[in-house]
């Protein structure tokens, strides 16, 4: 069955978030999806938030950027999570937008170097290793979790271009695709991830998370064509979708025959019913999506 969720933007002020996490958790929403977007929100500290305010639905942060974080940190962070919350967080880190590193003093040199040791390293330490590297941007010495999460924890990474989408399916354990990524796309990206996968050897699973930006209500059409406009993406054939429960469940299933795993709808960033989106999400599209 194709998950599905929706995303918490963090256009909205951080005290909007018990509401939402609270109405997707009462509606029976699969995944509530928070962004570490500079400079708004915290991902790890809104998480842990959305995860004690609720009972089941499962978290997911995508995405952490690396840059901004020692690995020993996001290890810890992530395991306290996995431990207080056994299966409901969802870990998700990138390299992050450069100009934005470039604001805080963090930017690499080269930042998909800076992913690779940060995604093998974070993954050792989650599975309980103790961990001595010397990279680039990484350095370890004798470090391992005095408390290692007590079962399997996946690490997504964000990619879109073909080496960074190699590299998730190399060292991740999963993908997560903006909502810049029509279903053609999604093709695309599947092709390198297994590329990627194939070089490692990995024979373990692999899924991939795709955003879907949506829009429903009267004035559907033009807030998503509004924001594809202001995101540079207003020419890009089959990307978002206006309209009702069916039109979304039905982009939905594109997506997912294209190779997501999981579709996680995203709203405008003018949402004006962040709750009621939730809502329709789980009552409304989930009953038609296979």
């Amino acid at each position: 069955m194709t998950g599905l969720g929706a995303v918490f933007r963090p256009q909205l002020a951080p005290e909007r978030l018990r509401a939402v996490a609270r109405v997707a958790d009462e509606v029976g929403l699969e995944e509530l999806w928070l962004w570490e977007d500079c400079f708004r929100e915290g991902g790890i500290s809104a998480a842990a938030s959305a995860l004690a305010w609720t009972e089941r639905v499962r978290v997911g942060v995508g995405l952490l950027p690396v840059p901004l974080r020692n690995v020993a940190v996001t290890a810890m962070e992530a395991a306290t999570l996995h431990r207080m919350f056994p299966g409901r967080a969802i870990l998700g880190v990138g390299h992050g937008v450069q100009d934005w590193m470039g604001q805080v003093g963090a930017r690499a040199e080269s930042p998909l170097t800076l992913l690779r040791e940060h995604l093998l390293a974070l993954r050792a330490l989650l599975g309980g290793e103790r961990v001595t590297t010397e990279g680039r941007y990484v350095r370890l010495d004798d470090v391992a979790l005095d408390w290692p999460p007590g079962q399997g924890v996946e690490v997504f990474a964000g990619a879109t271009g073909p080496r960074s989408l190699r590299l998730a399916g190399e060292a991740a354990d999963g993908t997560v695709l903006t909502a810049s990524t029509p279903p053609d796309g999604v093709r695309r990206a599947r092709r390198l991830i297994d590329e990627g996968r194939a070089t490692a050897a990995r024979a373990d699973g692999h899924r991939v998370v795709v955003y879907l930006l949506a829009a429903t209500g009267p004035d559907a059409g033009e807030r998503l064509r509004a924001e594809l406009a202001a995101e540079g993406d207003a020419s890009v054939p089959d990307l978002g979708v206006a309209g009702d429960a069916a039109a979304v469940a039905k982009a939905v299933e594109r997506l997912a025959e294209a190779g997501a795993d999981t579709v996680v709808l995203q709203p405008t960033g003018d949402e004006p019913d962040p709750e009621g989106f939730v809502r329709f999400a789980a009552e409304e599209v989930r009953p038609l999506v296979a």
